[in-house]
Order: structure tokens, then C-alpha cells, then sequence
């Protein structure tokens, strides 16, 4: 990313929605701003790691309520919630840490909730497990402050493997809801 360019562009903004970018309180905002945007869409260049593994088998592994932050790529506003992550290994099993890593990668760029769920899934179905369930429930920025100003909670939900069959998802899912309001999904 060429921070210079975007200081400039900012700067530009500013201006063009009447603000004085010289004004004390917004001269370094273009500043602010690049830097925030190299942190926030790392995931352009972020490594999920996958590759580290453990020979170890279980039955099933899930990661629940892992956070996430993303900026919907209609507006460039904010979405954010948590993503569960369940798998059946195939004799090995990854690193914890790596789940998270892997929601972080997909999330840390300009997206939309949907495919920040089946982009996880997908890879994780690509390293040889039996199967995947992922499941992303967001708040979306811009739903609330603008167009139709609604609190709701979206809900996506990607399985692969043998979590394609309802029975098998079924069980994922009551695992992952226990205590919690579970969303019907057949």
C-alpha cells in the first residue's frame, strides 16, 4: 500500500466534504488513517498457516466465538461479530492459534460477510479434513447508520464434507449453540 498516496486521497476527501483539512483536529487524521488501513487490511498479505499440523486424531475441534472486525465492501464501513469454526481431522489437527489466523486473514480486507465465511471454509476443507462447518454472525455498520438503520444480526453459515448432511451438521450445531439460540437451517 502506498501510505503517501493515501494521505493525499484523505486529504482530498476531507476537502470535498467541506471540512478544512489544515484544521487542527483533522491535519494529521490522513496520517491516522493510512496507518489504520495497513493494519485493518492485512489480510491481503496475512498467512493463515495451515500448514502446521499435529498427528493427532478427535472426533470433532471446534473454535467458538472467535472474534472478528471486516469493512463491508459496498460502503467501507465496519462489520464485526464471531465466527465459529468446527472440523473433522483426518488423523491431524491444527494449531488453535491457526484457526484464528485463518478468520483474521479473510476478514482483514474489504469483504462481505458471506464470502469471509465460505473463504474459511474452503481453505480449511482444502487441507484434508473430513469435513467443515463455519459459521459467521455479524453486525453490519451499514445497516445501522444508514439505508435501512437496523439493528439485525446476520447469520452465514458454509459446511463442507461430511457436514453437508443435516444430521451430521445438526449435531455441530448443537454443540456449538448449547445455551444459545440456534438458527434453523434444516
Amino acid at each position: 500500500m502506498n501510505k503517501e498516496r493515501v494521505k493525499r486521497l484523505i486529504r482530498e476527501i476531507i476537502a470535498e466534504i467541506g471540512e478544512d483539512p489544515t484544521r487542527e483536529g483533522l491535519v494529521d487524521t490522513p496520517s491516522r488513517i493510512a496507518d489504520m488501513y495497513e493494519e485493518i487490511f492485512k489480510g491481503y498479505e496475512g498467512e493463515s498457516e495451515l500448514s502446521v499440523k499435529f498427528s493427532e486424531d478427535s472426533d470433532i475441534v471446534i473454535a467458538k466465538d472467535i472474534q472478528f472486525y471486516s469493512m463491508c465492501e459496498h460502503h467501507m464501513l465496519p462489520f464485526y461479530g464471531k465466527v465459529s469454526v468446527a472440523y473433522a481431522p483426518d488423523g491431524k489437527v491444527f494449531g488453535i492459534s491457526k484457526l484464528v489466523r485463518l478468520v483474521e486473514k479473510y476478514s482483514a480486507r474489504l469483504q462481505i460477510q458471506e464470502r469471509i465465511t465460505k473463504n474459511i471454509a474452503d481453505e480449511l476443507y482444502s487441507e484434508g479434513v473430513k469435513g467443515v462447518i463455519v459459521i459467521a454472525e455479524g453486525e453490519h455498520l451499514c445497516m445501522k447508520m444508514r439505508g435501512v438503520r437496523n439493528d439485525a444480526v446476520v447469520t452465514t453459515i458454509a459446511s463442507r464434507g461430511v457436514y453437508d448432511k443435516k444430521e451430521a451438521r445438526s449435531d455441530v450445531l448443537n454443540l456449538i449453540y448449547s445455551g444459545k439460540s440456534k438458527p434453523n437451517i434444516g
